[in-house]
This record gives C-alpha cells, sequence and structure tokens, in this order.
C-alpha cells in the first residue's frame, strides 16, 4: 500500500505538475527512460546520457541517510535532483566515473520552474523503485 500511495503522489505532485510529462518534454531526448544493461551496451556510442533507470539507481545507492530512513531518503535524493538539473556540476557528480568520460556533464535545465523540477525528480525517484538495471 505504501508503494502505491507513493506511485499515486507522484504521478502529479503537490504542485499539479505531472513529473512524467517535464521527464518526457525536457528529458527523453537525451535520457532513455526504460533500457536493460545489454540494450546500452550495443547502444552505449549512440546514447546521448546515461539511461534514466541507471541514473535513478546511482543516486538512490550513492545518497546515504544515516538510521536507513526511507522518507527522508526520497526527500533528500529528490532535493538533490532539483539542484542538479538547474546546476550540474562534477563537484558533485554522482554517476560513474566512465559516465562523465563519456557523456560529460549535462547542460543546466534552467528553463524548468521549481515546481517542475519538484515534480521530475520525484518521478526519477518513484518511477525506478524495484526495478533493476540488468
Amino acid at each position: 500500500m505504501k508503494k502505491l500511495s507513493i506511485l499515486l503522489f507522484a504521478t502529479v505532485s503537490l504542485f499539479g505538475v505531472d513529473g512524467y510529462e517535464v521527464y518526457k518534454n525536457n528529458c527523453a531526448a537525451c535520457h532513455v527512460e526504460m533500457i536493460t544493461k545489454a540494450e546500452t551496451l550495443k547502444t552505449f556510442n549512440k546514447l546521448k546520457a546515461p539511461p534514466m533507470i541507471e541514473v535513478s539507481r546511482q543516486l538512490k545507492d550513492t545518497i546515504i541517510i544515516k538510521g536507513d530512513d526511507d522518507e527522508v531518503h526520497r526527500f533528500v535524493t529528490i532535493a538533490f535532483i532539483k539542484e542538479y538539473i538547474k546546476n550540474p556540476s562534477l563537484d558533485y557528480f554522482m554517476c560513474n566515473a566512465g559516465a562523465v568520460d563519456h557523456f560529460g556533464v549535462m547542460p543546466a535545465q534552467s528553463h524548468l520552474s521549481d515546481a517542475e523540477r519538484q515534480a521530475v525528480g520525484e518521478w526519477i525517484y518513484d518511477r525506478y523503485d524495484g526495478v533493476e538495471f540488468k
């Protein structure tokens, strides 16, 4: 029931913005939504950015919350995504080194409103809950 509540909440955030729509209109041109590791390896040189499933996993695995509080982890990860979308930097890049070597740092998406960044951050976190990149 908890997962269902989170997914329903994430579909349209408190601000009335649909995170999936923000992704489709602003992120999907570079970040593939769903792809297997095998497909990624086959098409790696054609990809413009890391697959979103891998971005989500890397962030969830890299951001550690003492006490393992799921709600705090979700909040902190979404806050990171919001800031990174607005001001991407090598100083706090969290994907693996191979990704930054191949793709570089993404361009700032400063045209997105705070509500849009919140909504897509929620979508990135919740969309891949329980989904493995394999």
